[in-house]
């Protein structure tokens, strides 16, 4: 990607949604079980397509898995948004081999999560962990920042993208909206200030989020579409109706096995039901039920 930080600030501006994986009741991916969804995400409205983040069980996939899901995500695109490559992985050496092993696709960004087993680098070696990825792909990178146990603080990542230009911006979760607020204050004007904070859109919106790559995004991408140009356009009173709409469905979705939630509310609008991968566990009735009568008043 030869765009400049603030071009691609511009291109992947809005929503974003993370895609679910197409798994069947084994645990196999489904081969062609990506298009379906993606035409959904984009007739919604999104400005991007994300595979192989969280809400896509990207931490369950082998190389192999993740090449092959890669490419078909990428062609279903098709060119009509650009494509966001999630890397959730261990090592730097395992984060460039799996970006080299997609050569030939037109990656707008990478999504790249903090390491997260029981081992933490210092400072100095997650600045160095970025720009190695960098380094040997070329590719701009979005810091994922949502592991709890290498929850990367403010001063970190804007320390990062000012030793590393080719990390263009951050998705922050964690629940931490003034994290969003401390990182528009102090970042670089071209740089990207993502939410993944799926209670917490509309505020962050409000403050001046570019925009947004979380569950909610990927479940019912049409409805955050609204809420996003409902901000942009100035209209509070309709932005706060739909929050809380938004806020009632995401109390009754299950940290535990949300991918498999994702799932089960895209397809009450049109798309294949796949399960998540063992051992997370399936949606039950009682989820069902309860998301089912959520899910009304934003649909309706």
């Amino acid at each position: 990607m030869t765009a400049n930080a603030s071009d691609l600030r511009q291109l992947l501006t809005g929503v974003l949604p993370p895609i679910t994986m197409p798994f069947d009741d084994e645990g196999n991916l489904v081969k062609g079980g990506l298009r379906k969804q993606i035409d959904f995400i984009i007739g919604q409205g999104a400005r991007a397509v994300v595979a192989g983040g969280s809400t896509g069980e990207g931490h369950t996939l082998t190389a192999a898995e993740y090449e092959a899901v890669m490419r078909e995500a990428y062609e279903a695109t098709a060119g009509r948004v650009p494509f966001v490559a999630g890397l959730i992985v261990q090592s730097t050496r395992d984060a460039i081999e799996r970006t080299r092993s997609l050569k030939g696709l037109n990656i707008a960004a990478l999504q790249v999560t903090p390491v997260h087993y029981l081992f933490k680098p210092d400072a100095d070696s997650t600045v160095e962990h970025f720009r190695a990825i960098h380094a040997a792909t070329g590719v701009p990178i979005i810091i994922y920042n949502v592991i709890p146990w290498n929850y990367l603080s403010v001063d970190l990542m804007l320390r990062i993208m000012e030793e590393v230009p080719g990390v263009i911006g951050m998705k922050q979760s964690g629940g931490d909206l003034k994290s969003i607020s401390d990182l528009l204050l102090r970042c670089k004007p071209e740089s990207l200030v993502l939410s993944g904070v799926d209670a917490l859109l509309y505020p962050g919106f409000a403050l001046g989020a570019h925009g947004a790559i979380t569950a909610l995004t990927s479940a019912v991408p049409g409805v955050v579409v609204a809420l996003y140009k409902a901000v942009q356009d100035g209209n509070h009173k309709l932005a706060k109706d739909i929050h809380f709409k938004l806020n009632a469905l995401w109390n009754v979705l299950s940290h535990d096995n949300l991918p498999a939630c994702v799932k089960y509310i895209q397809h009450l609008q049109g798309v294949p039901m796949y399960q998540p991968r063992a051992p997370m566990m399936r949606v039950s009735e009682e989820q069902k039920t309860a998301i089912q009568a959520a899910l009304k008043p934003l649909l309706s």
